[in-house]
């Protein structure tokens, strides 16, 4: 993977339900196209969180990756609300609630998002008109 360095990536469960709502909701309001998607289960992922292994990474969360430093959990999630159109950017004010605090309700749906939302047998395929935003076609 070649070019990474100047771009947004995020890495995602691609066979969770919940999980492809969330990327289609992103890109519904990432008019820029400022984020780039792998599934956690793409070899795409598997090069790029290599890059990575200083740091003991779950594949169970939301892993974005932005200016060669990796967020996982609430704090990507809360990173990637700042770049989305609209009032989504609101949501990053939450960034002030501690850590531990904000990772513990986002693990307590990660553990149950099977459970609540489902779960694919494999994962999505993106549109035609999509699939540059996605880096395991790439």
């Amino acid at each position: 993977m070649n070019n990474i360095k100047n771009e947004s990536i995020i890495l995602f469960d691609g066979v969770c339900n919940l999980c492809n709502a969330s990327v289609n909701f992103i890109i519904k309001h990432d008019k820029k196209a400022h984020f780039k998607f792998a599934s956690l289960q793409s070899d795409a992922a598997k090069e790029i969180l290599l890059q990575y292994n200083s740091k003991k990474i779950k594949l169970d969360s939301i892993i974005l990756i932005e200016e060669e430093a990796i967020y996982e959990k609430s704090t990507a999630a809360l990173k990637i609300s700042r770049k989305l159109t609209g009032g989504f950017k609101l949501l990053y004010i939450f960034i002030i609630i501690p850590k531990f605090i904000r990772d513990w309700v986002y693990n307590y749906i990660a553990k149950n998002r099977y459970k609540w939302f489902g779960k694919k047998e494999s994962c999505m395929i993106p549109s035609l008109e999509m699939k540059d935003r996605f880096l395991d076609l790439l």
